[in-house]
C-alpha cells in the first residue's frame, strides 16, 4: 500500500511512541527523513537514530526517544504544518521562533532541510515542514 505523506507518518509514529513512553520506534528510511532526524538529534529532541536493514530489502530508521529524569516527555508536540493539500511558505523575515525559542521549526529551503534557527542565521525562507516542541 502506498503512503500519501511519509513525513506525517513518521511524525505520527514518534508522537504515538512518546505517548506510551517507548524506548525506540522504527520508521521507513528516506533521505528527507534522515535530514529531519539529524535536526532532531542536533536540537536534543531524540537520543540517537540508526539505519537498520530488514530481510525484505526495506531499510528502516530506528529512532531512540529521549525522556527527562522523571520520565517526562521531551517531545510534547510534533506536527506537520505544510501538507500536500496546503503548502505553507515563509519568507526570510517571516521565520519566527517556535514557542518563544523552546521549539523548532523544520524548513525545506534551497540549501536543504534546516531548522528555523539556521534559517534566521542564513536569512533565507522556505516551506515550513513541521514544528517540534
Amino acid at each position: 500500500m502506498s503512503m500519501t505523506d511519509p513525513i506525517s507518518d513518521m511524525f505520527t509514529r514518534v508522537r504515538n511512541a512518546c505517548a506510551i513512553q517507548r524506548e525506540s520506534v522504527d520508521v521507513p528510511a528516506s533521505k528527507v527523513k534522515l535530514s529531519i532526524l539529524k535536526i532532531l538529534k542536533e536540537e536534543g529532541f531524540i537520543k540517537e537514530y540508526k539505519k537498520i536493514s530488514t530481510d525484505d530489502t526495506q531499510n528502516l530508521f530506528r529512532i531512540f526517544l529521549k525522556y527527562g529524569p522523571l520520565k517526562q516527555q521531551i517531545i510534547n508536540k510534533i506536527d506537520r504544518v505544510s501538507k500536500s493539500s496546503r503548502r505553507i511558505y515563509k519568507k526570510a523575515d517571516e521565520v519566527d521562533k517556535i514557542f518563544g525559542g523552546i521549539g523548532i521549526g523544520i524548513y525545506s529551503t534551497s540549501t536543504g532541510i534546516i531548522s528555523d534557527k539556521q534559517c534566521r542565521k542564513l536569512k533565507i525562507g522556505g516551506e515550513l515542514i513541521g514544528i517540534v516542541s
